[in-house]
């Protein structure tokens, strides 16, 4: 349905595969370590390739897998997927203008399937909801091939990975690369003093507390993150989504 004709052969279609493909390298590199660590894990092959096709979210899939071989109680699991997650629900509220022509279903499935990358380019594209229903076809195309790229590229190479998991030493250091595709994605975000604030919180914060057992910084660092953010943008009265004069 999202490949028929009437988006692939759209230009907008190509456009977002061109610019969604330099990055692909990173994000293929993040998801051949993932499918690796999977394994590393003991989980079963099957448990393995049932996460990679749906759960579909890397960061989230990073941070429960050594929580699940630790043994660590569901609540924690969950508590630390959900906040990994929290971006999701901003992105959903940010995308809500350019996607509610569409039914329901449609709209589920192009956020399930928008990553971050994806979003971010989406987002730098076309910064404002579309008007008419050509800009309606043309932004929907260009996002889908955005994720296009993404899912393929996860996809492909976590299923590699898993496959591979015994032949490829942990020490090749590839999940740099995947760190590295991340940082890409947090500073092209990173467009308003508050969002950078966020990010600096956050960091600043996982750091901090560390020595938590279960990888519960990530939890504090997302939830003291959050909170502050969301206090600062009340007593200033700033706009989250508004750009920095340059």
């Amino acid at each position: 349905m999202f490949l028929s004709q009437s988006i692939r052969g759209r230009p907008e279609f190509r456009v977002g595969v061109r610019d969604m493909t330099p990055v692909a390298l990173g994000i293929g590199a993040w998801g051949l370590m993932t499918g690796v660590a999977m394994v590393k894990s003991n989980m079963s092959l099957i448990e393995a390739v049932a996460m990679t096709l749906l759960v579909y979210a890397g960061s989230s899939q990073l941070a429960a897998i050594p929580l699940l071989f630790a043994g660590a109680p569901a609540w924690v699991i969950l508590a630390t997927g959900f906040c990994v997650n929290l971006r999701f629900v901003v992105f959903s509220l940010h995308l809500r203008p350019y996607l509610m022509h569409m039914p329901r279903w449609r709209r589920m499935v192009h956020g399930y399937l928008t990553a971050d990358m994806s979003y971010a380019l989406f987002t730098k594209k076309y910064p404002k909801p579309p008007l008419t229903v050509a800009e309606q076809q043309a932004q929907e195309a260009y996002l889908t091939g955005n994720y296009f790229v993404t899912w393929c590229a996860w996809m492909g190479m976590s299923l590699v990975g898993i496959a591979l998991a015994n032949f490829i030493p942990q020490t090749w250091g590839l999940s740099f690369a995947g760190v590295l595709s991340l940082v890409a994605i947090v500073c092209s975000m990173a467009t308003t003093r508050l969002r950078v604030l966020a990010a600096l919180i956050a960091g600043a914060t996982a750091v901090a507390a560390y020595a938590l057992p279960l990888k519960l910084n990530i939890v504090v660092a997302i939830g003291v993150a959050v909170l502050l953010c969301f206090w600062l943008e009340k007593q200033l009265g700033l706009d989250p989504n508004a750009e920095d004069d340059k």
